[in-house]
């Protein structure tokens, strides 16, 4: 079950990035990371941003992508592909679509939002069903969620402590996403020294997580607003994500001297 959801986990934990009201991306935006589970370097995963057309209306085509490595790849094959299509202009969701391949688990479903009649059609392809769920037009898939967010909230007057809840339709579900802001910390990477903002994504625990708050993620306290870092407790070890690359950044990139 851990392994599962490692490259699940992810992409949904990205979905805690902040910025200010200035448009934190661009297209051709790449960003790929090292995800480790204990001593195991598990999984590779990216995330590209690229022009594209929906329905006529030009859209961010966002994939995120995430591949099982070393002996993981072995024993436990992962292949994980999400996409989005989001509005380049108030930033949400019209088409999603989740590809996943988890050591011969399979899911393969494709979202349309339709913000008329605030309904989501949901086609499982693999079980060849078709079915429709109300939605808040307010709601973000869980790609999308990364890029509202980078675009949405002012870090200028964040405060210690101040929580943030996103509503987020996912996998034929309604929920509320809830993240508390920590503060500060500059991290070591491969680049040099970043400062960061530092979040905790509130989670389920249960089998997979020790506790509540057993995931810290850190942003890039610049306007781009990347993920750099992720920690998380599971309650069988741990995983780290560190960013590995990136290209074609909208903002500059600042790194400490």
């Amino acid at each position: 079950m851990i392994k599962k959801t490692i490259l699940l986990f992810f992409f949904l934990s990205f979905s805690v990035s902040v910025s200010s009201q200035e448009k934190a991306f661009k297209n051709g935006e790449w960003l790929s990371y090292k995800v480790k589970y204990g001593w195991f370097n598990a999984s590779k995963a990216s995330i590209t941003v690229e022009e594209d057309t929906i329905n006529g209306k030009p859209v961010h085509h966002v994939v995120g992508f995430g591949k099982s490595t070393g002996l993981l790849d072995i024993f436990f094959k992962v292949r994980d592909r999400f996409e989005t299509y989001i509005d380049t202009g108030v930033v949400r969701p019209y088409k999603f679509i989740r590809d996943t391949y988890e050591g011969g688990y399979t899911k393969d479903k494709v979202i349309y939002f339709d913000y008329e009649e605030n309904m989501a059609t949901v086609n499982n392809i693999k079980k060849d069903t078709i079915h429709k769920h109300d939605f808040s037009p307010s709601s973000q898939d869980m790609m999308s969620a990364l890029f509202y967010l980078r675009n949405t909230v002012d870090e200028n007057t964040l405060k210690k402590g101040d929580e943030f809840e996103l509503k987020m339709f996912f996998d034929e579900e309604n929920f509320d996403f809830k993240v508390k802001y920590l503060g500060k910390e500059v991290i070591d990477t491969k680049f040099g020294d970043v400062r960061c903002l530092i979040f905790k994504p509130y989670v389920k625990s249960g089998r997979v997580f020790k506790e509540e708050e057993s995931v810290t993620v850190w942003i890039s306290d610049d306007k781009n607003k990347i993920p750099i870092q992720i920690k998380a407790e599971l309650a069988v070890g741990s995983l780290v994500a560190r960013i590995e690359n990136f290209k074609g950044l909208k903002h500059p990139f600042k790194i400490l001297m």
